[in-house]
């Protein structure tokens, strides 16, 4: 497999800098892979992989890293990534599943199928933080990739927005939480709701603070998600195991590569 010579990119050279130097060098289809969600305790972990088309059409005005957006502007990033991006896949993951394969492992494979999804086959990765091995492409995984690589900050939005929208579905069919206005992050709110009523089914009882809760913490993680409760009820100390790594289409970690004035780029591994 080709690996690009060696590149020095510089970070004042802006967001595309890394896409278009892989792209001098042979590597037309960049994709990018983030996720949204791993720090929240209720809700699923989203991963997304996008990759955009060269030169201007690929560059959208105020792209950014999701988390540096506002709402109307997530939103307005988002549709114009679908509309021009090459090849987009999202994969949501389900909480019953980060409970029980861990986080790590869902985020990986979550991020892993997204990309193997692409309708067009990546011929460099960037990753945001944790490479992604197995994609037969190489790959980097870059610190604050959603920063500084465009195809990493169109994937956050992708996840992003795509979690935000179902966290508001389910503040309907599990209200009382604060699910549209907290999206599953751990709040004063969103504690004292926990408190109060115990957890429902889409908090991840293998966190810590909903374990408390629940009466769970002293189970280990991939035992603690009850079994037998209803879909539509809190669980409190029931509930049931389930769930899928599904795809909506439009999937050991290594060390990232740290971003300071410069980035030196090689090929990745496999």
């Amino acid at each position: 497999m080709l690996t690009p010579p060696r590149t020095v990119v510089r970070r004042e050279a802006g967001l595309y800098a890394l896409e278009r130097a892989l792209q001098r060098r042979g590597f037309r289809h960049v994709a990018g892979a983030d996720e949204a969600g791993r720090g929240a305790c209720a809700g699923p972990l989203v991963a997304a992989a996008v990759v955009l088309p060269e030169g201007r059409r690929g560059e959208i005005d105020g792209l950014a890293d999701s988390k540096l957006l506002t709402p109307a502007s997530r939103e307005r990033i988002h549709d114009e990534v679908v509309e021009r991006a090459l090849a987009y896949a999202v994969v949501v993951v389900p909480a019953e599943e980060v409970d029980a394969r861990g986080l790590h492992v869902c985020n990986l494979a979550a991020m892993r199928r997204a990309l193997a999804s692409l309708a067009v086959r990546p011929e460099y990765v960037l990753t945001d933080g944790f490479g992604v091995d197995g994609l037969g492409a190489p790959g980097l995984a870059v610190w604050k990739g959603d920063r500084v690589a465009a195809c990493v900050a169109a994937a956050s939005v992708l996840a992003k927005v795509t979690r935000d929208r179902i966290m508001v579905d389910l503040d309907a069919e599990h209200p009382g939480y604060g699910f549209a206005e907290h999206k599953g992050y751990i709040t004063a709110e969103h504690t004292a709701a926990l408190r109060e009523r115990g957890p429902c089914r889409e908090h991840r009882y293998s966190y810590v603070n909903v374990a408390t809760v629940s009466g769970l913490d002293g189970r280990p993680p991939r035992s603690r998600r009850p079994l037998g409760a209803s879909r539509d009820e809190p669980m409190g100390r029931s509930g049931a195991v389930g769930g899928t790594v599904g795809v909506a289409l439009g999937e050991q970690p290594r060390p990232p590569a740290p971003v300071g004035e410069d980035v030196v780029m090689e090929g990745g591994v496999r």
